[in-house]
Formats: C-alpha cells, structure tokens, sequence
C-alpha cells in the first residue's frame, strides 16, 4: 500500500501497519492454536465436564485482568504493558505443548493452569492495545482501516485453521497424533512471537481520553441511564444460555461422531468463512439500519442454531449448519459490538468493557458448568429426529441451549436499546430476505475479490467492534467449534 495510507504522519502509519501485520500473525495463532484447545484435551482424555472447563473458565479468570490492566496501565505505561502480555502469552505455549510429557496424569489439571495464564496475558494487553489504536488512527479513518485489518485477520485465521487441520489429521493418520499437536503448537508460538515483535513498533501518543473512572458508584447512575447496563444483563445471560453447548460441540465431533481432525477442520472453518464473507454485508446494514435491527433478527436466529445438530448427524448437514451458524454469529457479534460502544460514554468505556467481559465470561462459565452437570444425569443415548439413535446425552444439551437462548431473547432483546437513529426503516423478514438472497451472494463475490474501500468510505462501520479487541483478536462463532471468547470485537 502507498506510503502515508493510514495517516499522513510516518511515525503513525508505519505503526499501524505494523498492526495489520501484528494481527495477521495473532490470527495465525488463534488458528493453529486456540482452535484445537478442545481437540487437545480430548487427545489428553479429558472427558465432557473438563473440557468445558477448559474452554471456559481459563476466559473468565483471564478476563479479570482487564480490570487489573486498566489500573496497572497507569503506573507501568500503556506500551510496555502491551509487550509484557503479547511476549508472555507467546511464551506460554511452550509448556503447554509439553504438558503430556511433564505433567503425567495431572495434564488436564496442567493444561487448565497454563491457559489461565495464557488467557490473563492476553487480557492484560487487551485495554491498552486498544486505548492505543484508538488515540493513533482518527476518527474519520476508523471503519476503513479497521474493516481493512479486519478482513485480512479473517482470511488468515481460516487459513491457519485449514492448514494445521491438514497437518494434524495428517500425522493422527501416521499414528503421531501428539507430534502433530507440538507442530501446531509450535507454529502458534513462532506467529504470536512475530506478533509481539511487529507491537515493538507500537507508538504511544499521549492519551486523548481521561483515565477511566473505576468507581463502580459513580458511573452506575449514568450507565442505566443510557441502557449499557441493560444490555450487558442481556448479553450475559444470552452467553450463559449458550455456554450450556458451546463447549461441547467438539467432544461430540471429535468423541461421539468419530469425525477426523480433517472433518472437525472442515466443519471449523466453514464458520470462519461464512463469517467473513458476511462482514461486510452486515456492516452495510448495520450503516443505513442500525444494529438493533441486526440484534434482533440474530437473537432468533441463534436459538435454532445447536437444534440443528439433532435433525442429522451427516457431515454434509453439518457443513450446512455451520454455514448457519456463521451467519447468525458474524451479525449478532458485530451488531452488539457496536451497540457496546455506542451506550458507553466515552470516558467510562475502557473500564466498563472490562466489567461486561467479565460478566459475559461468567455467563459462560455458568452455562458450561450446568451443561457439564446435565450431562452426568441425562440419559446416556440422545436421538436424532428420523435417523437412529447416538450414544451421546450431548444432543440434549444441544436441545436446552436453543431453549433457553429463545426464552433470553424472547424477553430481553427488545428492551436492547440504540441511541442512533437509523436511515431508513425495514422490517425484520425484510432483513432476513436480504442477508439469504441473492444479493448477498453478489456482495459476498465483490467483498471477496475487491480492493480496500476508498478513503472516506463509510460502509464498513465495524470500527467499535475491532476497536474493543485485543491486538489481531477475531470474531469467533460459540457454536463453531471454537472455545467461545468474551466479547471483544
């Protein structure tokens, strides 16, 4: 790209484009690392309930060190702190691809402990990554630059996911199943280490916002004013009605269906690229009719989600439901990004998205320990509708997820509120024809091979979102296969 793309000063520019880079590497380890955390488990023999607790509880205690980050920031400086999280998480992967030689029969146990660290490192750089980005790229320049990095994020990390999938299922063939989880993992280290060296290059101006006010009193008034409150109540408990099955999609491919890592890759990247080929569609939606609209029409969707699971087992349907699965995330993601920012005051939005990532956090913890506790007491053997019988209580889960995220959405997403009035009106089944119609599939083609939009180009409004994340974060599906994040894009 043309010197002085990003800004006209040299110093910034050359910072954020060291950050795209940051981020491509940062995806290429979510892809080849963090994607397959629940397949390692079960490689350790882990059974339903600890890999539920893998997937979840090393996020809630690592999301407690936003909180700890936004006061540790001021003391030790916003950059380093950056470096000391970013370097630190990059290092951690080396004893955990040596857990099943150094831990024995407490490796479950082991691994648990290492991505709780793993996890609070990333949280740690997490609030002033993005208290950085937002001081160096300006406001007019946001959705373009954000969308830009955002969309090579995406393409990277399916990438990673399809490639080590390869790798992986290609060595479990040869009957070397842990080496293909150290190559993997190795190449996870080796990209997050060039994702720390690229934030070496990370400028810190002084900051444009106060320092946020961590006095829980005092911004709690002005918070239910605006409806934040209301809609992290919301968001939590719609995460908590997820986490009943998200952390088990995997132990049911990889245990209950006897799919290959190949298969388990396949099913995982499709997600990832449905919801990058839908970015910018519900971007432009979000742009003329507002994210409400898109809250809506997702937070029904989402409920039908997991039920699909119990109307087949084949792998063909399973591909259409994680196309699914990708359209309904990649919307209700962005959508309550945006909605995140737009409730906020200014001001207090760094330590109240600490809190809502916390709470988020614990709405999934909460979710997978009732599902891992469902699980002891269901019958043994689920039942597909039309097909015969599997032996996995899983599918019940499966079943009370959907349940219960239509009765949180049933009641509470309406009451989501959205202070920016939108350009034009359209009705919910309108919304749904235009996101599966035809031209979608004509945008899909276009975003796909198309350049980055012009400067001033205003139809990628996905800057809140990207901005909230933490260095080369990405949008991922809770039904995808993937250990289900705090909200942070």
């Amino acid at each position: 790209m043309p010197a002085g793309r990003f800004s006209k000063d040299p110093v910034v520019d050359r910072a954020l484009r060291h950050s795209i880079r940051d981020g491509m590497a940062f995806s290429v380890q979510v892809g080849a690392g963090e994607t397959y955390f629940s397949a390692f488990a079960l490689f350790l023999k882990a059974s339903a309930a600890q890999v539920a607790l893998v997937t979840t509880l090393p996020p809630l205690l690592g999301s407690l060190a936003q909180i700890f980050s936004a006061w540790l920031g001021g003391y030790v400086g916003r950059r380093r702190l950056v470096l000391i999280g970013c370097t630190s998480q990059a290092l951690l992967w080396l004893p955990v691809l040596l857990v099943p030689l150094i831990a024995g029969n407490y490796a479950v146990l082991a691994l648990l402990a290492l991505l709780s660290v793993y996890h609070s490192a990333n949280n740690l750089a997490a609030p002033q990554w993005t208290s950085i980005m937002r001081d160096l790229v300006a406001e007019r320049r946001r959705g373009r630059y954000f969308g830009y990095r955002t969309k090579l994020t995406t393409v990277t990390t399916f990438v990673a996911v399809i490639g080590c999938g390869v790798l992986l299922h290609e060595l479990d063939r040869s009957g070397h199943t842990y080496l293909g989880f150290v190559g993997i993992f190795s190449i996870a280290f080796v990209a997050r280490s060039i994702s720390a060296y690229h934030l070496t290059f990370l400028h810190e101006p002084a900051p444009t916002a106060p320092i946020p006010d961590m006095h829980i009193e005092h911004w709690w008034r002005s918070l239910r004013a605006t409806g934040a409150i209301g809609f992290s109540t919301y968001y939590a408990l719609m995460n908590t009605a997820v986490g009943i099955s998200a952390p088990f999609f995997a132990v049911y491919m990889l245990r209950d269906l006897g799919l290959s890592y190949l298969q388990y890759t396949i099913l995982t990247g499709t997600s990832v690229l449905v919801q990058f080929l839908m970015l910018a569609t519900w971007g432009r939606i979000a742009d003329v009719y507002g994210n409400r609209l898109i809250l809506l029409v997702t937070s029904a969707s989402l409920p039908v989600v997991p039920t699909l699971w119990l109307s087949s087992s084949n792998f063909w349907m399973l591909m259409l439901f994680q196309c699914l699965s990708g359209l309904a995330w990649s919307g209700f993601t962005l959508s309550a990004g945006n909605l995140l920012y737009e409730l906020v005051p200014q001001s207090r939005r760094a330590a109240y998205v600490a809190f809502h990532n916390v709470g988020t956090a614990m709405g999934v913890f909460a979710g997978a320990m009732l599902g891992a506790a469902l699980a002891l007491v269901l019958p043994p053997r689920g039942v597909l509708f039309g097909e015969s019988s599997v032996a996995s209580n899983l599918l019940y889960l499966f079943g009370l997820s959907g349940g219960a995220r239509a009765v949180v959405g049933a009641f509470l997403a309406r009451r989501v509120r959205d202070f920016r009035k939108p350009r034009r009106e359209m009705s919910a089944p309108a919304l749904v024809m235009r996101v599966t119609g035809v031209n979608a599939m004509v945008g899909f083609i276009y975003d796909f091979i198309g350049r980055p939009p012009p400067e001033g180009d205003a139809k990628l409004p996905i800057e809140p979102a990207a901005a909230a994340s933490p260095p080369g974060d990405v949008a991922r599906s809770a039904d995808s296969g993937i250990a289900p994040r705090n909200l942070r894009k």
